[in-house]
């Protein structure tokens, strides 16, 4: 069938992939929240703790998390006086880590151009709000027609669910004319093809092997370069 619509991840495929510590991030957070060195490094520990049982179990049930959770099962109150700043702090921490890879904006107006609807479907903690700041940093978010942010909707990938809001959002209502590119076997292959989608891996992140779930699935299309998704959807529209 006719692709209609291409749906991105984010992390590691929109953006280039970085190893992160997630320790530090928090630690980020946790300096400008605590009282002292010795307080911010327990409470680093804390979330960093809280939000790997959150990631857990999205791995197990695909249930979705929010960083206040996160942050409420450390113990952390956000109404604290500190929160504002240490929210900055943390937010500080992750921009260099969320460029928008330089191959985008050619991908998503190129896919406009053939009257293919472009959308996002990302695996969050942050807010809309969060995501759509860097896509306006970027110059790209007046070129996407829909975008799911798992922080909104009680589903994460692989869960269909997820899915099927992400289709909503770009106005399709067949997955079959639907494709997702994603850089996880996973929630991003595994995920979109349970769900009905074609899946195209594009296998240039290091993912943890803690963070790695076996699978045995196989992609439609490999690519190494977004801009190789247009010559890809040609085929298949050809």
């Amino acid at each position: 069938m006719r692709v209609e619509a291409v749906i991105f991840d984010w992390g590691g495929t929109l953006t280039p992939w970085h190893t992160i510590d997630f320790t530090s991030q928090w630690r980020s957070y946790a300096r400008a929240y605590a009282a002292d060195a010795e307080e911010a490094e327990r409470l680093a520990k804390e979330i960093t703790a809280a939000e790997g049982r959150a990631w857990q179990r999205l791995r197990g049930d695909g249930g979705s998390a929010r960083m206040a959770e996160i942050l409420a099962e450390a113990g952390v109150d956000t109404d604290h006086p500190g929160h504002a700043s240490a929210q900055a702090a943390y937010e500080e921490f992750w921009e260099p880590h969320t460029f928008t890879d330089p191959d985008v904006p050619a991908v998503f107006r190129g896919l406009t151009e053939r009257g293919i609807r472009v959308g996002v479907l990302s695996n969050t903690i942050w807010s809309r709000t969060f995501h759509e700041r860097v896509f306006a940093r970027d110059g790209v978010l007046g070129l996407l027609d829909g975008a799911v942010y798992t922080s909104e909707i009680d589903h994460a990938k692989p869960h269909p669910e997820a899915f099927r809001a992400a289709l909503r959002a770009v106005g399709v209502d067949d997955p079959g004319r639907a494709v997702y590119v994603g850089d996880r076997a996973y929630e991003d292959v595994h995920g979109a093809q349970r769900a009905g989608l074609r899946a195209i891996l594009v296998p240039h992140s290091d993912i943890p092997a803690d963070q790695q779930v076996p699978v045995d699935v196989r992609p439609d299309a490999v690519v190494h370069r977004l801009t190789e998704v247009l010559h890809v959807v040609d085929d298949w529209n050809a």
